[in-house]
């Protein structure tokens, strides 16, 4: 097993992507955004992962690097899992059909994109001429404090997080962590300059020296987090904060390494393609209507004092109704379904890692959707944004009727879309057979 890591910070001043309406250009680097890697080979099955800090990764983009590192590593193609941590405090990767009406937001950088590329590729390479014989095992933690469901701060959760460390056998040196955390990374709001990793990028830099050493990464992937937000626990969307929960889910980590098992050293991975339906979208003059009455409800709670989270919750609303009407738009003249099939085929990937199961869906998915799978499986855990995005969220039906911000940005039809991952995820689960054993 080995593993490296990259960086991927953008040179000068760039876009900073996940808030709209704002010219966000970046002044500085608050912490670098770096492409982390882990190499894993039971001497049968050997599977990489990449976790890119950055919003979103272009679907053709994962597709030509994940092929590149198995001509230069022998690892399949399908074995190669890149993801996003999807911090808003980085570089603009792909052009959204529902941003383009957005006269601020730019096209994505080329150049940056070919560096980006490079740089997974030589991460995963790296990795690979890194492996060495070495043990692994797997802790868990709760990552309370780090948010909670976005829109009711009692809803649907799961910070349960998979902790797994490999280490070498020659002298038990980390050779690097690997988690899941369902969980927006969004502390820093539009008002934010700094490029930054938000707080996953942030508990790395708590690890280092305290359970990592110089070089040798956390590979951190978000989970199911689609209705998942720090925006109940900060008192400031500050650095200072994004400092505090990051701080939170590195002392989450190294609990769950503190009481951390030996697994058996025993990979599979496999994969199914499913289709997804495109959302029903309103007519434009519906679509006009539903923005206006958005605005006038964020308009309504800004002025009656309400408290700054309802408020927030009504302003990402009334994105979502924009949204929904640049979908509209796009939809009559053919561009929403041109943007549909550039996600095409979506790909379900199941790698299991002795007892841990981790399934990896594209897109922004809600976490109750990931709750499904975890009923039946409770040793599995969701990794989403892998291999791309969808353009857009995966919702449920309370999203639909809220007119949620999460709705109003989907182009495929929630909840039928969230179940059809579901559906190929336990059909993968139950290929596989049982939990695999740990060690004894």
């Amino acid at each position: 097993m080995g593993a490296a890591e990259r960086d991927i910070t953008p040179a000068g001043s760039v876009f900073l992507y996940g808030y709209p309406h704002v010219p966000r250009m970046s002044t500085g680097v608050h912490d670098p955004l770096l492409a982390s890697a882990i190499f894993l080979d039971d001497g049968r099955c050997p599977v990489v992962f990449v976790a890119c800090d950055l919003i979103w990764l272009p679907r053709d983009l994962t597709i030509r690097a994940a092929g590149r590192i198995e001509q230069l590593t022998g690892v399949p193609a399908g074995h190669v899992i890149v993801t996003a941590t999807h911090t808003h405090s980085g570089p603009v990767t792909t052009r959204m059909i529902s941003n383009e009406a957005d006269p601020v937001v730019p096209a994505p950088d080329g150049a940056y994109l070919d560096r980006l590329e490079e740089c997974i590729v030589e991460a995963a390479r790296l990795a690979h001429a890194d492996a060495r014989p070495a043990t692994v095992r797997l802790g868990r933690a709760d990552a309370a404090g780090v948010g909670t469901n976005r829109r009711d701060p009692a809803g649907p959760a799961d910070l349960e997080l998979p902790v797994l460390v490999a280490r070498a056998r020659s002298d038990g040196a980390v050779l690097a962590v690997m988690t899941v955390c369902a969980m927006h990374p969004t502390v820093l709001h539009e008002d934010s300059t700094l490029i930054s990793g938000d707080f996953p990028g942030l508990a790395r830099r708590r690890l280092r020296g305290r359970v990592l050493e110089p070089g040798r990464p956390l590979v951190y992937h978000t989970g199911a987090a689609g209705d998942q937000s720090p925006r109940h626990v900060t008192a400031a969307n500050t650095p200072a904060e994004a400092e505090r929960l990051g701080g939170l889910l590195a002392d989450a980590i190294v609990a769950g390494l503190a009481a951390a098992e030996p697994v058996a050293p025993s990979l599979s991975v496999e994969s199914l393609d499913v289709e997804l339906p495109l959302r029903e979208l309103p007519g434009v003059p519906e679509a006009e209507d539903r923005v206006r009455r958005a605005a006038a409800r964020v308009r309504e709670l800004a002025a009656s004092g309400a408290p700054a989270a309802a408020v927030r919750t009504a302003e990402v609303d009334a994105f979502g109704a924009e949204e929904t009407l640049a979908l509209a738009r796009a939809a009559r003249t053919g561009r929403l379904r041109e943007a549909a099939d550039r996600c095409r085929p979506i790909r379900v990937t199941l790698v299991r890692i002795g007892p841990l199961a981790l399934v990896c869906w594209p897109g922004e998915v809600f976490v109750e959707f990931a709750l499904q799978v975890r009923r039946r499986h409770p040793e599995a855990h969701v990794i989403a944004l892998a291999g791309g995005e969808l353009q857009g969220y995966l919702v449920t039906q309370q999203a639909v009727d809220q007119g949620a911000y999460e709705a109003g940005n989907a182009i495929f039809a929630g909840p039928p879309s969230g179940r059809r991952l579901v559906e190929a995820a336990l059909a993968l689960l139950e290929r596989a057979g049982g939990t695999a054993g740990r060690t004894p």
